[in-house]
């Protein structure tokens, strides 16, 4: 819908310009200075959506897939500004005329039509001279590179064959005049130009400070910027305060600052994060210097004394799992020092805890059993073992999970076999193949030979009824549904 609406306010913007230019033999050029409208827009505008109109207007009706604007290359209107006099020029009616002539006999300037000829037709200036030398024609004046030309741009010629420096830089340092300098290579190394083009080729994209980009500017950033932020600099590299105060103190704005850093300074980042300046800023933690300075008589406590990181967290008031986690990624070696032990997964933990929890983990993700049942049978803080688990091995959850999703797809592909299978050497049924199933096999089959109510066989047995009614939930639904069925058939009779 907005889109709809953008394209509608400009082709109601431009109306009366697409009119002109349809109508009209008028420029892009001077339809804006009548309508008003931004040379530059309204040309994007004409290429996006009236292409038909501009290769009408340039008679190009015929080359649909002609590029209409290159980044080099002859224009359409210079094509057809100098289009008869090079075609003249071609002739064998005008061999006896040089260039300049032919330039005037079609009202052009010399040097424009010479340069033309050199950048867009070179083969007919090469053809042109070859055929005068064969019918005689020998000018009185001198062609080609003049001496006097070649020793003023020698300089400058072999500065620009062997640096990166632009035109504009070398005719500075060389002294001589820029378009003269620009003008000698296009007509005389042409090498130079192709192995400048191929230079940006490659340099296109590239974002390096100190380096030349695709436009052969130099990346780095503007005397004012560097100015705006000197101060914020220097603050953050010798201190430990935050981008916000730096920029509070600096009088810039944050996101700037925070950019400015990024783009023109990461090795600082780098090093205020505690690597080397040769490491790649992704390669680095992201975090404050000031949590450093926040945490170091924590850690320097912690190293020289035998108390829990719990405790020495609280005698700094510092939060005991965010301290954890900082000594886990910044400081590893001074757990492993505390008696600390890193498992095959990766992560670090107290070797107490391990042998504490082994069994219960053991248990844990080789069978169905849950958890809190395991923690009571082995005495253990249910919570505790949950957090201990979950923080050092979540596989093991995943594995746990995935055994409990098995079980469950046996139970219901396969009900009858798990519910009518007899044990190895009893005559009791088998349900689950755990203690429990031994401990209500007697009650089942009490409750699957009569029809005495599920309370009184608990009670006989001496079974908690919301444990057994549980049971038999999970293991033999079909039993529960046999006898409600039953139990309806009877009250029906």
């Amino acid at each position: 819908m907005l889109r709809e609406r953008r394209n509608a306010n400009s082709e109601l913007k431009y109306r009366e310009s697409v009119s002109l230019y349809a109508t009209t033999g008028l420029s892009i050029k001077e339809i804006c200075k009548q309508t008003g409208v931004g040379f530059s827009a309204f040309s994007s505008y004409l290429s996006k959506h009236h292409r038909k109109l501009i290769l009408e207007h340039h008679n190009l009706a015929g080359f649909n897939d002609v590029k209409l604007r290159g980044k080099k290359g002859q224009t359409t209107g210079a094509y057809y500004k100098y289009r008869e006099a090079i075609v003249a020029c071609d002739s064998e009616e005008y061999l006896e005329y040089n260039i300049s002539q032919i330039a005037r006999i079609f009202g052009l300037d010399c040097s424009s039509l010479a340069n033309q000829l050199r950048r867009h037709y070179p083969e007919i200036v090469s053809r042109r001279e070859q055929a005068r030398q064969r019918m005689g024609i020998i000018p009185h004046t001198q062609c080609g590179l003049r001496e006097w030309c070649r020793k003023e741009y020698a300089d400058a010629i072999e500065m620009l064959q062997s640096s990166d420096m632009t035109i504009g830089e070398v005719a500075d340092a060389c002294n001589v005049s820029y378009s003269g300098l620009r003008e000698h290579i296009l007509a005389y190394h042409p090498q130079i130009t192709l192995l400048r083009e191929g230079k940006r080729t490659d340099a296109a994209g590239l974002k390096e400070r100190g380096k030349r980009s695709g436009n052969w500017s130099i990346c780095e950033p503007y005397k004012s910027t560097i100015e705006k932020y000197e101060k914020a600099i220097e603050l953050y590299r010798t201190t430990s305060k935050d981008v916000k105060e730096i920029a509070r103190m600096a009088g810039v704005n944050p996101g700037g600052l925070r950019y400015h850093l990024r783009r023109w300074h990461p090795a600082l980042i780098v090093q205020r994060r505690g690597f080397d300046e040769c490491v790649d800023i992704a390669q680095t933690k992201r975090y404050k210097k000031s949590a450093v300075e926040k945490y170091a008589a924590a850690i320097q406590r912690l190293g020289t004394s035998d108390l829990p990181t719990a405790k020495v967290a609280a005698e700094f008031n510092h939060n005991p799992e965010v301290f954890r986690k900082y000594l886990k990624e910044h400081h590893p070696d001074l757990l492993v020092s505390r008696s600390m032990a890193r498992a095959t997964n990766g992560k670090v933990m107290s070797t107490h805890s391990a042998g504490k929890y082994a069994e219960a983990l053991q248990i844990y993700e080789t069978t169905h059993e849950p958890l809190k049942s395991i923690a009571q049978r082995l005495g253990v803080t249910y919570n505790s073992l949950g957090k201990f688990i979950r923080r050092n091995y979540p596989e093991a959850i995943e594995r746990h999970n995935l055994l409990l999703a098995t079980t469950d797809k046996r139970l219901q592909e396969e009900p009858d076999k798990l519910m009518n299978r007899d044990t190895v050497n009893s005559g009791k049924r088998g349900y689950g193949g755990t203690k429990a199933a031994d401990k209500y096999a007697s009650a089942i089959e009490e409750l699957h030979n009569t029809s005495e109510t599920m309370k009184n066989i608990a009670a006989r047995f001496g079974l908690n009824i919301s444990s057994f009614r549980k049971y038999l939930y999970k293991h033999a639904p079909e039993m529960l549904k046999s006898r409600r069925t039953g139990l309806k058939t009877d009250i029906c009779n």
